[in-house]
């Protein structure tokens, strides 16, 4: 069996937890049934992505792209629980069967226990805003942390658990500072950002999604997203997710991960970027939440029976 995850080209680390989530979840699990994927953490749950043909076992998976495929055949589908009711709903699939997303369970891996707080407050863009945005630099203007949602899962994780609150455009990053009982606030640069899949998950543990609006940082990130920026409409022609590349930038420079050698020309990028200073410093001192602690307990022992009747039929 081979965990199933969307990938980036420039990195997720909520999509690449798969890499090793599951061997804490379903110990062995990749030496048995070499016939079945297993499709887990993610908004994979879309016909376009997943291959036909071979057999699928779906366990917390979301919808929130493209179009749902059919999965009423038994022989090709064995859906155990979706991350939410919006995606079980969609799916026609009994309510119940929308637990939580997986990556809840993170929190409990002994490598993720009892790490130090160093972070007073932390921001945990979307990929896209990572790819072509200025925020690490408006981060250290503003005081926040900065957590590339680009970087090595585990690290990015790490570094997520040692902070004492989180500003998060990536619904992951807000899923694990909740499951390390880490309060957060929801932020949003763009309409390309998928609502559908964030209340989906909020749902399950009593919280809600009513981000707050922060403007795009730059050009680059404005052409990706399909956003204004200043007075210039991008909204035309927007790639798909799959398909962001350099090439979409136009001459626009993507930010590498280590900031470069101030010029004028990276000052005047600066200035442009007022506004979405401003924006972020007001998230970052907004009232965060939180989920319930018993709610939260719940639905990680109802995905952990669900966990525990996989490994009976599969394992």
């Amino acid at each position: 069996m081979q965990p199933f995850y969307w990938q980036s080209q420039y990195g997720n680390f909520g999509d690449d937890l798969n890499l090793w989530l599951w061997d804490h979840l379903l110990p062995g699990f990749r030496d048995v049934h070499p016939d079945v994927l297993l499709v887990g953490v993610g908004t994979v749950l879309d016909r376009a992505l997943l291959p036909s043909g071979i057999r699928k076992l779906v366990v917390g998976s979301g919808f929130g792209y493209g179009t749902l495929p059919d999965m009423s055949d038994g022989d090709e589908w064995d859906v155990r629980c979706v991350r939410g009711p919006l995606t079980a709903q969609a799916a026609g699939l009994p309510l119940e069967r929308g637990i939580v997303d997986p990556a809840v369970m993170v929190a409990d891996m002994p490598e993720f226990r009892n790490i130090e707080k160093k972070h007073r407050k932390s921001f945990v863009p979307h990929w896209e805003s990572a790819v072509a945005g200025l925020w690490p630099a408006i981060c250290e203007t503003v005081g926040l942390n900065y957590i590339d949602p680009r970087g090595e899962a585990g690290e990015v994780i790490r570094e997520i658990a040692a902070s004492e609150m989180v500003v998060a455009e990536s619904m992951h990053g807000a899923i694990l500072a909740d499951a390390f009982r880490i309060p957060w606030v929801a932020v949003t640069t763009s309409r390309s950002i998928n609502s559908f899949k964030w209340r989906d998950w909020a749902s399950t543990l009593g919280v809600s999604y009513h981000p707050r609006q922060v403007p795009v940082s730059s050009r680059a990130e404005a052409i990706i997203k399909g956003a204004r920026f200043w007075g210039v409409d991008f909204r035309e022609n927007v790639p798909a997710r799959s398909e962001v590349r350099r090439s979409d930038l136009g001459d626009i420079a993507v930010l590498d991960r280590e900031p470069r050698q101030t010029t004028l020309r990276t000052a005047a990028k600066h200035a442009l970027a007022a506004p979405s200073t401003l924006a972020l410093w007001q998230a970052s001192r907004a009232t965060p939440q939180m989920s319930g602690d018993a709610l939260l307990t719940e639905r990680k022992e109802r995905f952990a029976a669900e966990l525990e009747r996989v490994r009976r039929d599969y394992l």
